[in-house]
């Protein structure tokens, strides 16, 4: 009898701790964060304070409770009515810095650089970030520079036009002769409008989106740039760009701009090649949600349904990753590229940085880089937060490595906030996750049909 009674009071105690405070975020309880504010981002099935205010939860148990932090050593005491846990939470002493603004300089002359990599930038401004790029450049391009500005030297293009690249993507090289362009080739198949310049060297090039695409090749011998516009609209019919490339294949130039799909109304999807991306994976965990759910695992169980959702009507679905295992950004374009998807779409969950309050940001966000992607990412998050009932966190252009490719439609979705209470607490739901889905393949349908 002794033995059942104490087995009772085990269980009854172990049942207790389980039910606590489940912290996830600060994820230790003696942190360094260097932030004026922060956050607790959790779950508990009973009330519970910090430093004596209570705690704020949804109908789920969720919270994300803002904190202020002072210099130096934060203590916080979270107290329920089970036990008691202190947090402390560093806050460095702000540095000063004496910035000098990095000033241009101009030779008297010009040199020659190489490109020493492949997909290296070529910008329009001087700076490792934002939207300004200008084109991605392989492996043995000669660029002229006449001066150089913040790790960056100014390339020459075309009277005032200029480029930027940086210098440890280059080696130097001691001449630099234009390239002779012989002469270019025609190809129309079904798929593509190819053009095929016959260069001796390869050169830098951009490629200008429009109803007119526009093609520049540089440092051609007599003809610098050279350029050549090619009516996509008025040759499609359309209005809508499907994706185009421009690569060397040895010293060849080859631009390929695809036709417009072919869909029935009835059945837009149907034979339709979408690569469905699901983010992070393997020892990349992404964000984690109010209630201890990785970001990878939530993505994927998303993509999972998006891909029956798809085949279902009729798509030809190829995915990134279909287990949990790490995949490289640039294998994920390459591999959605080499199976010629028309669309490429990456499944996320959102989070926020420490100075920022978890509770006033919600909803879906979707990222795209290039203009021709946007149209498609309006159709989506207009079905995803309609039928969702989500919050419209916004179609935003940002040079992120899925979406700065330009084979395909590419987007990235941030389904929802793992960090916000509400949002983590339907993200971890299998008939909200079906949801999102079909609302996805709804917005891809309407892009398709809308004329």
């Amino acid at each position: 009898m002794k033995k059942v009674v104490l087995f009772l009071a085990v269980f009854l105690l172990s049942g207790l701790a389980c039910g606590a405070v489940e912290v996830v975020y600060p994820r230790a309880q003696n942190v360094t964060i260097n932030s004026g504010s922060t956050f607790f981002v959790g779950n508990s099935d009973r009330e519970f304070k910090i430093n004596g205010q209570t705690v704020p939860r949804n109908k789920k148990g969720a919270f994300a409770y803002v904190v202020k932090l002072n210099v130096g050593e934060n203590f916080f005491t979270l107290e329920d009515s089970v036990k008691k846990e202190i947090f402390k939470i560093t806050r460095p002493a702000p540095k000063t810095y004496s910035v000098t603004l990095p000033e241009q300089i101009d030779y008297t002359g010009y040199k020659t650089v190489m490109t020493a990599g492949d997909s290296i930038p070529l910008r329009s401004t001087p700076v490792d970030a934002g939207i300004n790029r200008l084109s991605h450049l392989p492996s043995g391009v000669m660029l002229t520079v006449s001066g150089e500005k913040n790790g960056f030297y100014k390339v020459v293009l075309e009277n005032q036009e200029a480029g930027w690249v940086a210098k440890h993507s280059v080696i130097d090289v001691k001449e630099n002769s234009a390239a002779n362009l012989k002469g270019y080739d025609y190809i129309d198949t079904d798929e593509f409008y190819t053009f095929v310049f016959q260069l001796d060297k390869k050169v830098p090039f951009v490629i200008e989106e429009g109803s007119t695409m526009v093609l520049k090749l540089y440092n051609v011998k007599d003809n610098s740039p050279y350029i050549m516009e090619f009516p996509y609209t008025e040759a499609s019919g359309s209005e809508k760009l499907f994706g185009y490339s421009g690569e060397f294949i040895g010293n060849d130039f080859i631009w390929k701009i695809r036709k417009p799909l072919r869909t029935d109304k009835k059945h837009p999807l149907k034979g339709i090649r979408i690569a469905v991306d699901a983010g992070h994976g393997g020892y990349e965990s992404g964000a984690i949600s109010c209630f201890g759910e990785k970001e990878k695992d939530i993505n994927l169980l998303i993509s999972k349904y998006l891909r029956n959702e798809l085949k279902k009507r009729g798509a030809d679905v190829y995915m990134t990753r279909t287990h949990d295992k790490y995949h490289g950004l640039k294998e994920r374009v390459d591999s959605a590229n080499e199976q010629n998807s028309v669309i490429l779409i990456s499944i996320h969950g959102n989070a926020l940085p420490d100075n920022l309050d978890p509770n006033k940001n919600s909803g879906t966000s979707i990222f795209y880089y290039y203009d021709m992607a946007k149209p498609l990412a309006d159709c989506i998050i207009k079905e995803m937060t309609k039928q969702l009932g989500m919050n419209n966190d916004k179609v935003r252009q940002a040079s992120l490595a899925l979406v700065r490719n330009t084979n395909a439609l590419s987007i990235l979705i941030e389904v929802g906030y793992l960090i916000n209470p509400d949002d983590s607490a339907l993200l971890r739901e299998a008939d909200f996750q079906k949801a999102a889905a079909h609302a996805i393949a709804d917005g891809i349908e309407k892009y398709l049909i809308d004329d």
